[in-house]
């Protein structure tokens, strides 16, 4: 997998609500707290204004602008930020399973949007650096966006057999597809994690760094995969990155780790092998360096806690994703669950 893939597959974006809103007149909507979760949006016609509590300026959005959510904090969707909003419970709540709901009568702005929840604790990894509101402005008609977010629309008029799951998935594309704008949007000069994908040479080292983990990698291993000097790179790495390009290393394994203590029956010392480690004891140090809690004190707690959002086992089926590429392949489908 690709280091996107990686993360977002461990962090497991669930979408647990996809909605459409035909909204007409004058209207105003408030959205309550996200709960560590990611609002991601598109406006199908009409525009709107979008305003999130504790940022400044409000954002005006047009006939195929997207938009994302990262921080989970309240919103407004309105025709005019001056009127009374109406809560959103009151217009959503009966619309759990998805559903396109009109309001004061419909006909002037149509949109679509999905609510994920995140789990894991590492969204950080993904989400910092992300300012409070993600403007992707509308693209050409040839727009990766576009089919995913017609067709979410027509599967929530529709409502053919099978279509929770058809939703589900094109959830997933959207999320994705913006993600993707966004980083091509700020190519060059993006901050995190995120933008050091696109850049060819820091990219190339965090992707080696994801797809054999267990290597021993050198500051001078991963300059060279960057094709850079080690001086260079290792001041690049930590300008974009925002940390040193080992401590990143060893950071992203003891994720790993820590997937694998939840959801395997794997003794401490084979994880710490599969990921490098010549002995459990420099293992356990850097497991708890990096994770606040030993690697039996950490599996035994994430195993004892429901899922975020759920009364099941986290993550409870999922597959080694450190051994066998075919595993590897497989744990990637799980984001589309």
């Amino acid at each position: 997998m690709d280091p996107l893939s990686d993360v977002l597959s461990l962090l497991e974006p669930r979408n647990y609500l996809s909605a459409g809103l035909d909204a007409g007149g004058e209207w105003s909507i408030q959205f309550p707290d996200q709960q560590r979760g990611i609002k991601c949006g598109a406006i199908v016609s009409g525009h709107c204004w979008l305003a999130v509590d504790g940022v400044a300026e409000p954002v005006h959005l047009e006939p195929g602008d997207c938009f994302l959510l990262p921080r989970g904090w309240p919103f407004r969707v309105a025709s005019d930020l001056g009127l009374e909003p109406t809560d959103a419970g009151a217009i959503f709540s009966p619309a759990r399973t998805g559903s396109i709901r009109s309001f004061n009568g419909g006909g002037d702005c149509l949109l679509v949007s999905s609510r994920f929840a995140l789990s894991g604790d590492h969204a950080g990894i993904l989400l910092r650096m992300l300012p409070p509101i993600v403007h992707i402005r509308a693209q050409p008609d040839d727009s990766p966006l576009r089919w995913p977010v017609e067709r979410m629309m027509r599967e929530l008029r529709e409502r053919q057999p099978g279509s929770f799951l058809v939703v589900q998935h094109l959830a997933h594309m959207i999320l994705i597809e913006a993600l993707r704008l966004h980083m091509a949007d700020k190519f060059g000069s993006g901050v995190g994690w995120l933008f050091a994908l696109t850049d060819k040479h820091i990219g190339a080292a965090i992707g080696a760094m994801h797809e054999d983990p267990a290597h021993g990698w050198t500051l001078q291993m991963l300059a060279a995969r960057a094709g850079m000097s080690r001086s260079n790179f290792a001041q690049r790495f930590k300008q974009m990155v925002g940390t040193s390009a080992m401590d990143y290393l060893t950071r992203w394994r003891m994720m790993l780790a820590g997937d694998r203590l939840t959801n395997s029956s794997d003794p401490v010392a084979v994880i710490a092998l599969s990921l490098g480690y010549e002995s459990e004891s420099a293992f356990s140090t850097a497991f708890k360096r990096v994770m606040g809690r030993s690697p039996r004190q950490y599996g035994r707690g994430r195993r004892a806690a429901p899922a975020h959002g759920s009364g099941e086992p986290a993550n409870a089926n999922r597959r080694d994703l450190t051994h066998d590429p075919e595993n590897r392949n497989r744990f990637s489908d799980r984001i589309m669950r």
